[in-house]
This record gives structure tokens, C-alpha cells and sequence, in this order.
């Protein structure tokens, strides 16, 4: 069975975030970026999870990854997988696997970045699809 989501809720878009749902929109995967350590990670936050600096940009990503694990969630109305995807640039993001056999999905596969729709034409959900 090939992995497709229902339409997505729309995210809570704060103003700490809001530049990564604009960034989905336009379809770019934006991470945080800190200028103080020169780290990259993921989730949106507004201070750096390796030195506490709040010297923060964003810095657009190429969105491929490798699977690192996942969960499939065949009891759901609509089966589905979920996987942690590190990406090339280092950071590890958790997002949905779509359009690819929910029994193909291997760890070390690798995926990039798609960008899902959501309720009411709200913002893209970045999801991870097989590389191609």
C-alpha cells in the first residue's frame, strides 16, 4: 500500500515560526542556523540547543536525507508512516513518508523533501518522499 496523507490541520504559526511556513509555501525547507556556533538544527526555536546563543538566522536546506528510523501506523483510517530523516546538513527532522509502499520503507533509504497541503489552503507541511 503506497503511503498517501489525508489533508493535513493547519499548523499554530507564531511569530518564531512563521518564517519556516512561509519558507514551506514557496517550497524551500528553511532551518535554524546559529551564527555564534555555526550549527544548524530543527525544530524552529529561539535560541541555539548547542551554545544558548540567540544569534539566529535561517538558512534554506537541499530537504535530502537518509531515514534514520520509522514507524507505520497501519491501524490508522488511512495507514501511514512516520520517520526521523537526517538530513544532509546534519539536522534530524520528524515528518510523515508519503507516496512510497508502506513495506518498502527501509532504514538508510534515501528521501526528499515534498511539501503536503493542509486544511482551508493553509500553509505546506514539509513530508519526505523517496529520492529519486
Amino acid at each position: 500500500m503506497t503511503t498517501e496523507l489525508p489533508t493535513l490541520p493547519n499548523p499554530e504559526i507564531t511569530p518564531s515560526v512563521a518564517h519556516f511556513w512561509e519558507a514551506a509555501g514557496e517550497g524551500k525547507l528553511d532551518i535554524r542556523h546559529c551564527r555564534s556556533c555555526n550549527e544548524l538544527h530543527h525544530y524552529p526555536r529561539s535560541f541555539c540547543p548547542f551554545c544558548y546563543s540567540d544569534d539566529l538566522d535561517w538558512q534554506t536546506v537541499s530537504g535530502k536525507g537518509t531515514v534514520y528510523s520509522f514507524s507505520v501506523m497501519r491501524r490508522a483510517p488511512v495507514p501511514f508512516a512516520i520517520a526521523y530523516v537526517t538530513l544532509e546538513e546534519g539536522p534530524t527532522i520528524l515528518s510523515h513518508i508519503v507516496r512510497i509502499d508502506l513495506d518498502d520503507i527501509a532504514i538508510g533509504q534515501k528521501v526528499q523533501v515534498a511539501f503536503a497541503d493542509t486544511q482551508d489552503d493553509g500553509p505546506k507541511v514539509p513530508v519526505f518522499e523517496a529520492a529519486s
